[in-house]
């Protein structure tokens, strides 16, 4: 479905971004509006797919996964099949936190949050013993600079 985003959608499109816990009153009195014009927005870009999931984001290292690694993979295979498997081994582990198919040398990025080193050797043996790779160099993060969910409107 096609929409076209005005300067209010964009307002709450970024008081979501920000904090969609808030209220309808909350959001309209931000935006400058009323309760009922924030609701049918919302609604309408909700069913045009523009407000996906709303969900909770979590402390990684609150939880114990202090350890977050970005693995560069490179593969000799290129065939479906081999694509379906390797994607479907990627949606079976909790770890993998996101995966990018790349243009380049670098065949796939992940990045991977566990708890330490150790955890993800037993992550990378387990991915290895799925799927056939060719090559996998894993880059630890030392520090977390800028990380946002927040999309530039």
């Amino acid at each position: 479905m096609d929409i076209r985003l005005d300067a209010m959608d964009r307002k709450i499109l970024a008081v979501l971004q920000r904090d969609a816990s808030q209220s309808l009153d909350e959001i309209a009195r931000e935006i400058g509006s009323s309760k009922t014009p924030v609701w049918n927005r919302i609604r309408k870009m909700r069913d045009a797919g523009v407000i996906g999931q709303q969900t909770v984001i979590l402390d990684p290292e609150a939880l114990g996964l202090e350890a977050c690694f970005f693995v560069l993979i490179r593969t000799s295979e290129h065939e479906a099949g081999w694509q379906e498997k390797f994607l479907a081994a990627l949606q079976a582990r909790p770890e993998v936190m996101e995966a990018h198919r790349l243009a380049g040398e670098i065949d796939y990025i992940l990045k991977v949050r566990v708890a330490n080193a150790r955890a993800y050797d037993v992550f990378y043996q387990a991915l290895i013993s799925e799927v056939r790779i060719y090559n996998v160099t894993a880059l630890l993060s030392m520090e977390e600079i800028k990380s946002t969910t927040m999309l530039p409107l």
